[in-house]
């Protein structure tokens, strides 16, 4: 082969190499849009609670919030260098509102099949399950759910959440009453106006502190498992990789701890 051919083939190898470049280049994917670039460039990191779940989100008369899952958003906040802004929401309301509205989703939610449809889940950051709260003086009265099924048992529950669905599938039976205050609904079984409310061990372990002469149902030994995470955006996946980092190390570290111990004892 002459030294021209040699040229030639050379030029064409060249070509080709770039073209491949070029056009490998083009086709790789751009990196998907992420909330935390949003958050980052807004200033502000929107969470949409209840207000209305001790110890980890409650409403006060001065429009302020507190609890163990406003004090970690504020610290999640804090580590993306951005403000936290809380918006109010209910029970019924909280994945419309999340959707529409928020970046995270806090307060005490638990993780479900149903709401997994519409959002991510952070990693879970405690272990819970429901368990009955009711007068001291009827704690081996209602043991199980069983006992607590009955006809002349008064449960209540608060809307649109985890426990009305727990006591419409395990109590058909039972005296049900669904009561729109989840603030004052333990105040109902102390009055003599119910008798149980069946909810996460958790609440059950502050409220009995909170209201004496209500005490937790064997809280060690709920009656099934639960979970408490935080509701992040759908298919976000580098906003959930750094939420999920961060609550890592706010467990690996203690922080977390330290303030649900601020909370709870």
């Amino acid at each position: 082969m002459n030294k021209a051919a040699l040229a030639l083939l050379g030029v064409l190898a060249s070509v080709l190499m770039h073209a491949g470049v070029a056009q490998a280049q083009t086709s790789a994917p751009a990196a998907a849009p992420s909330r935390l670039d949003d958050i980052l460039a807004r200033g502000t990191l929107r969470a949409c609670t209840t207000g209305d779940y001790k110890p980890y989100s409650f409403y006060k008369a001065d429009g302020q919030f507190e609890g163990i899952d406003i004090d970690m958003t504020e610290s999640l906040a804090k580590s993306l260098g951005v403000k936290a802004e809380f918006v109010k929401t209910s029970w019924p309301n909280l994945m419309n509102d999340f959707v529409a509205k928020c970046d995270i989703g806090v307060g005490g939610v638990s993780p479900t099949l149903e709401r997994q449809k519409r959002a991510f889940f952070t990693q879970a950051y405690m272990i819970d399950g429901k368990t009955p709260i009711v007068r001291c003086d009827d704690v081996n009265k209602y043991q199980t759910v069983a006992q607590i099924d009955q006809p002349a048992t008064r449960v209540i529950v608060n809307p649109g959440g985890t426990n009305e669905r727990f006591a419409k599938q395990y109590f058909p039976h039972a005296n049900l009453t669904v009561y729109p205050d989840n603030v004052t609904i333990f105040k109902q079984i102390l009055a003599g106006k119910a008798d149980v409310m069946v909810t996460d061990a958790s609440e059950t372990l502050l409220q009995q502190k909170l209201n004496p002469g209500l005490c937790s149902v064997h809280p060690d030994k709920p009656f099934q498992y639960g979970e408490k995470a935080w509701l992040l955006p759908r298919g976000d996946v580098a906003f959930q990789q750094y939420v999920d980092q961060w609550l890592h190390l706010a467990r690996a570290t203690g922080e977390y701890q330290a303030i649900s111990d601020k909370w709870l004892k």
